[in-house]
């Protein structure tokens, strides 16, 4: 073959193998224009370089089970079924076995308790079932002086009690206490405004029967009997991430509340209590993030219907919300 003579396909062949298709297209252009071989075409230029991609790192917790234990390491989990099903498996229990859990605070501490957010930095003690107890109770008044929250895994429990109300005048009933049933009728796995409900139907003056049981302590916790108090129900630090936990959807890293988000949540939170007999940090905060930004009650309605329909709360309670909500905005306290 002669210098710059094309090598047809039969003599590629022969030669044991086949020209790729740029260099078919380029032998086929040498052949009908007889000139120099045309270059191949440039490949597509790649995008701008963005900014280097770093995955956020896993989020590690140590935890600890309230009444002592080794400290343990978690990770993993969007939701509170899943910490405790996380919390569990390092301590080799079931998590059915978990009441609640504080953070920061071995103690039955209702100002430590675990609710929607959980700070990057923050300790876990998760406290266990205790002692079981019966409990006969009879309503002298509408109402018995309780308020309930649960964990969200099913376990409604008493997060405070009124001083001088009738809860108050028995003394083996304390925070912290699961109720487990109201006259031997299981409410394992009720809502704790479900709980509140059931408890503000009791008639007066017919004693009913509660089957309670307390997160069990260590020695030197035995017999005390906590209240948690009114004025800092639910604060948090400012300054750091914290960790959203939600029942739906995936758990997200963000900011600590802001100052008003703060205020809104605590005053909605203390309206939860006065109307229905429950507190809930995280349900008063999904409260004010669906009315902070709505320009009238109806609007605030319709968007709290959409993302808390099961609640049913009644008009009266809607529009104190709306009212503490807007207050909080224009700093009138």
């Amino acid at each position: 073959m002669q210098k710059g003579e094309a090598m047809s396909p039969q003599d590629s062949r022969a030669a044991g193998a086949e020209a790729p298709e740029e260099q078919k297209a380029q032998n086929q252009g040498r052949n009908q224009g007889g000139g120099e071989p045309t270059a191949p075409p440039l490949p597509p230029s790649p995008p701008p370089p963005g900014p280097p991609e770093y995955p956020r790192p896993r989020l590690i917790f140590h935890t600890q089970l309230a009444h002592g234990s080794p400290t343990g390491r978690i990770h993993g989990f969007t939701n509170v079924k899943e910490l405790y099903g996380k919390i569990a498996e390092v301590f080799n229990i079931s998590p059915s076995e978990i009441l609640f859990c504080t953070l920061n605070s071995h103690k039955v501490d209702m100002q430590k308790l675990l609710g929607g957010q959980i700070g990057l930095e923050d300790f876990i003690f998760a406290h266990v079932r205790g002692e079981t107890k019966e409990v006969e109770v009879t309503k002298t008044e509408d109402a018995l002086g309780l308020t309930i929250t649960d964990n969200g895994a099913g376990y409604a429990f008493i997060k405070r009690i009124k001083e001088g109300s009738t809860i108050d005048q028995l003394k083996t009933v304390c925070v912290g206490d699961h109720i487990e049933a109201i006259n031997d009728q299981s409410i394992v796995g009720c809502r704790h405004y479900e709980v509140a409900k059931m408890l503000k139907e009791q008639p007066r003056g017919i004693p009913f029967t509660l089957r309670l049981v307390g997160p069990k302590k260590a020695f030197d916790m035995i017999g005390m009997r906590t209240r948690a108090p009114k004025s800092t129900e639910g604060k948090m630090a400012n300054g750091r991430e914290t960790l959203r936990l939600r029942s739906k959807g995936t758990a997200t890293v963000q900011e600590v509340q802001n100052e008003f988000d703060e205020q809104a949540t605590r005053r909605v939170d203390d309206l939860l209590e006065s109307y229905m007999g429950i507190r809930d940090v995280e349900l008063a905060t999904t409260i004010v993030e669906a009315g902070k930004d709505k320009k009238n009650p109806d609007d605030f309605a319709e968007a709290l219907d959409s993302v808390l329909g099961d609640f049913a709360f009644p008009d009266v309670f809607l529009f104190d919300v709306w009212g503490a909500i807007g207050e909080t905005k224009t700093g009138r306290m």
